[in-house]
């Protein structure tokens, strides 16, 4: 293997640490607001906002460190057939390096009435992911020679499917899912070829439960707590506890903690019951501060009248 430039080498260094803190990387995206779109988490979630919901997140992940993730996700669903169904469809980009992935699903939920404020859904997702590695924009020391395992960039796409279960009312929820259960696994020869394996491994499912409520304080102030639990069968359990405030239900402010990870600040404005802008900023609580400015993301979301329906209360989860 040629000698890289220190520029790649860091690059490398950064997807290892990747790949290596989760054994299913190309999967893990990270969204610390992502209570307010569970639809890559749970299908389920789709068409319980009772409307159609538009929703763009971007994450800036460990700003000024080189090869750093950078992920952009698009999510538009809404109810059906009276509220008895649901449907979305979700996009997701993410840049790791050289590594270039993007994810499109169709999330379908059958919506049942529980009780008169309460639903149960049942959701399926389905669709594909590609993963692109750009090797030709690395820079390598080779005295002018041809390398081939960074002469190309490789491109491959495979399909993958999920479910999962939610329930919810006005101001509670809870789900469980499995949204992805096909392992896909790319490696590379040394002579520059590309081997794609897919496997259904129930071994290696991520199992999500995440749980919310919201306490009303007084008339002005509500409590917005929830929790999200990631396990997979051999390593340690994964969880991300926030807490936010609703002030006047215009202004929400709070905090957040990932397990082993970072400690978070959230800060949103409800431009009106329809339209929320929330911004999020993560410090590092592990080695990886030393070398990098924190993490920033912001979502935009937007709450359409449907079917003549207007929204007249901002919707919580």
């Amino acid at each position: 293997m040629k000698k890289l430039i220190n520029k790649t080498k860091i690059i490398t260094t950064v997807v290892i640490i990747l790949f290596a803190a989760s054994g299913k990387a190309q999967f893990d995206y990270l969204f610390t607001q992502y209570m307010f779109n569970e639809t890559f988490i749970n299908p389920a979630y789709v068409g319980s906002k009772e409307a159609m919901s538009a929703t763009l997140a971007h994450r800036q992940q460990w700003v000024n460190f080189p090869g750093r993730p950078i992920t952009t996700s698009f999510a538009v669903h809404g109810p059906l057939m009276g509220n008895k169904m649901g449907l979305g469809l979700s996009v997701l980009n993410e840049k790791i390096g050289v590594l270039n992935q993007n994810l499109i699903y169709l999330n379908y939920a059958y919506r049942i009435k529980t009780g008169a404020k309460s639903t149960l859904a049942l959701g399926l997702m389905g669709g594909i992911h590609n993963q692109v590695n750009k090797f030709t924009d690395l820079k390598t020391n080779n005295d002018g020679t041809t390398d081939v395992q960074f002469s190309n960039s490789p491109s491959t796409i495979a399909p993958n499917f999920g479910t999962g279960l939610y329930f919810n009312t006005k101001t509670f929820y809870a789900g469980l899912s499995i949204p992805r259960m096909v392992n896909d696994q790319v490696t590379f020869a040394t002579n520059g070829a590309v081997q794609l394996n897919t496997k259904l491994e129930p071994k290696k499912f991520t199992y999500y439960f995440t749980i919310g409520n919201v306490f009303k304080l007084n008339e002005n102030l509500k409590l917005k707590t929830q929790t999200m639990l990631k396990a997979v069968i051999g390593a340690p359990v994964q969880f991300d506890l926030n807490a936010n405030f609703l002030i006047k239900e215009k202004v929400w402010a709070g905090l957040a903690y990932r397990s082993g990870s970072a400690a978070s600040a959230m800060v949103g404005l409800q431009i009106s019951p329809q339209f929320l802008a929330s911004y999020s900023y993560d410090y590092s609580i592990n080695s990886i501060q030393k070398y990098s400015m924190g993490s920033h993301e912001i979502v935009l979301s937007y709450l359409f009248s449907f079917k003549g329906k207007k929204v007249v209360t901002a919707r919580y989860f």
